[in-house]
């Protein structure tokens, strides 16, 4: 009888490890999505800013480690936009703003996807837990019986 709560404990055992596995690769998309969300929100920010600024309007453009570059705004309604797979597309201000946003509606709905399969793998981390702890009281018990 304890052979078979030892193989039990040790088959949630490894179950447990691997949804632990599967909980972190989740965080890590879920890192992903938050940090594209933050990009694009600031690439939103910018194109509403954008409106209020006239052609040849100086601006700082940023390129990065808080590093800026003076330029002149030529056109203001114009607007290069990554497609993916290196390709980039010239578009209005307003479509650019449009696309902006549903990448936006796109990247909120991965994110619950995300978290509602991570609450599933939390969920059956505890109840894995509760299994393998009930196991080891049992094995405790049954020692405990011996040694009387």
């Amino acid at each position: 009888m304890a052979s078979k709560n030892e193989e039990e404990f040790r088959r949630l055992n490894l179950e447990l490890r691997l949804l632990e596995q599967t909980a972190e690769t989740l965080q890590s998309r879920m890192n992903m999505i938050n940090a594209a969300a933050t990009d694009l929100r600031y690439a939103q920010t910018t194109l509403e800013g954008l409106e209020k600024e006239n052609e040849k309007s100086e601006l700082l453009v940023p390129v990065g480690g808080t590093s800026y570059i003076r330029a002149r705004l030529d056109n203001p309604n114009q607007v290069i936009v990554g497609m993916g797979a290196g390709v980039s597309v010239e578009k209005t201000r307003e479509e650019a703003k449009e696309i902006i946003k549903k990448r936006l509606v796109d990247l909120e709905k991965a994110r619950t996807s995300v978290q509602q399969q991570f609450a599933q793998v939390a969920e059956k981390i505890n109840q894995d837990r509760e299994k393998a702890e009930a196991l080891v009281a049992t094995a405790r018990e049954g020692k405990t019986r011996q040694d009387v």
